[in-house]
């Protein structure tokens, strides 16, 4: 356990970080998901800018490395593209 008031603040303030990080990531994963599964052009089209700014967010926040949202924002225009 922390024996300083400082540590205690840390502690709390990193299990929030965690939390918002952790929804953030997933609500992005999830629509990554949803984007990959659309079969028609124009709805993927309308969801990708959305999915695109998700990714963009998360490796802003760190939450993801920067490389790996270029990498996964280069997988979906793919994917909209071959629709």
């Amino acid at each position: 356990m922390a024996n300083h008031k400082s540590a205690l603040k840390r502690i709390r303030n990193s299990e929030v970080k965690r939390l918002r990080n952790r929804h953030q990531h997933k609500t992005a994963r999830n629509a990554m998901k949803k984007l990959l599964e659309l079969t028609t052009k124009k709805d993927a089209e309308t969801l990708f800018p959305s999915v695109n700014s998700m990714i963009d967010r998360l490796a802003k926040k760190n939450v993801i490395h920067s490389n790996k949202a270029a990498n996964l924002k280069s997988n979906m225009a793919k994917h909209v593209a071959s629709l």
